[in-house]
């Protein structure tokens, strides 16, 4: 069986780790793989949202694959920091292409899994869910983006206390401090997954990419410099089928339905 499970209908993507013997940990096969398979969905008009999750019911993803990390460190300095930065595309497609982005949390969710579920746009766990940083408790800092991701979702104090001290926090906690968005019993998550993506799907698309587009900018940009960009945005969808079809479907009072 491959290690990445792609499969796409309804206009949605779901990309599926496929390593539950690993409890899905990520190695740079897979890697290269995830990014190759994201690349491609990002081009893909078809697609409107991407669910990322993982085999089984143990694990979203562990994170790196632990029995790999000798043969990492035989390469040299230069080579592991340019297949971190690379594979550090995965999360800022996750997290930027102008497609909705729903990591569907089936079990743990450690280091690097970790921080591919913060990039994504939502994060939809099982009651099960455990989540933890992981990385001090292999005595390494941390990558694919989850410093960043992780301070702008739980805010700076949080983010300090999962990364120093690595503890494991559930879905509970993880739903309280804003970590995740839904918890659902286990049998349900697919099952609500699925109805959440193809909701969205059915949306407008257009306008979802420059949506994200202002959300992302409102990162790093002045007041001033977003309410510039709302301006420009604003303007494009006002032009597009889409938000016609909206203004004709609430006139004649009738869901909006979108092409």
């Amino acid at each position: 069986m491959p290690d990445l499970i792609r499969s796409a209908a309804e206009g949605v993507a779901t990309l599926t780790i496929n390593r539950p013997d690993r409890r899905n940990a990520i190695n740079g096969a897979l890697c290269d793989e995830l990014l190759a398979a994201l690349t491609e969905i990002e081009r893909d008009q078809r697609v409107a949202v991407v669910i990322l999750t993982g085999a089984g019911h143990q694990a979203f993803c562990a994170g790196g694959d632990v029995k790999q990390m000798n043969h990492i460190a035989a390469q040299g300095f230069d080579e592991r920091v340019g297949n971190l930065r690379r594979w550090g595309g995965i999360a800022m497609l996750l997290h930027a292409m102008p497609k909705i982005t729903i990591a569907m949390v089936n079990g743990v969710a450690a280091g690097a899994g970790l921080a591919l579920a913060t990039a994504c746009d939502f994060r939809l766990a099982a009651r099960s869910a455990r989540f933890t940083t992981a990385y001090v408790k292999v005595a390494r800092s941390g990558d694919f983006g989850g410093s960043a991701l992780l301070t702008r979702l739980i805010g700076p104090a949080r983010a300090r206390e999962l990364y120093l001290l690595g503890h494991i926090i559930d879905a509970a906690q993880a739903e309280a401090y804003g970590l995740v968005n839904r918890v659902f019993d286990d049998d349900k998550l697919q099952s609500e997954t699925w109805a959440f993506a193809t909701q969205l799907a059915a949306g407008p698309r257009a306008a979802y990419g420059y949506i994200k587009q202002n959300l992302l900018a409102a990162e790093t940009m002045t007041l001033a410099e977003i309410i510039d960009l709302e301006a420009i945005n604003h303007t494009k969808t006002g032009g597009t089928a889409e938000h016609l079809e909206a203004v004709a479907a609430f006139r004649e009072r009738r869901p909006a339905k979108y092409t």
